[in-house]
């Protein structure tokens, strides 16, 4: 779990971030979870874009991926949503949430 603060300045680094992925009419599939995933490791923030055609909303989509991955929402807003998770690979961890 995250705090407050600690959200704010991961919503501050990712304001910078273009989306690495888009969902789009498909939903929510095991590809895209994996793909996620991946990012997660390798970037710790990841933003994603809903597309129109999903017919998803924003923050269940979000809420519903982070659990099934262990991620913490930081933001929905729009059609775009902000995933933290901390690398499992040491060398692969740039955002130091202990010190905040």
């Amino acid at each position: 779990m995250i705090t407050s603060k600690q959200r704010a300045y991961l919503r501050k680094i990712s304001h910078t971030l273009e989306p690495v992925f888009q969902i789009g009419k498909e939903g929510i599939t095991e590809e895209l979870l994996t793909g996620i995933l991946q990012a997660l490791n390798r970037r710790e923030l990841v933003k994603v874009h809903i597309l129109e055609t999903a017919m998803l909303d924003t923050k269940t989509a979000c809420n519903e991926i982070a659990a099934e991955l262990g991620a913490e929402p930081v933001q929905a807003i729009g059609n775009k949503f902000i995933l933290y998770r901390q690398s499992d690979d040491e060398k692969y961890r740039k955002i130091d949430l202990r010190r905040i």
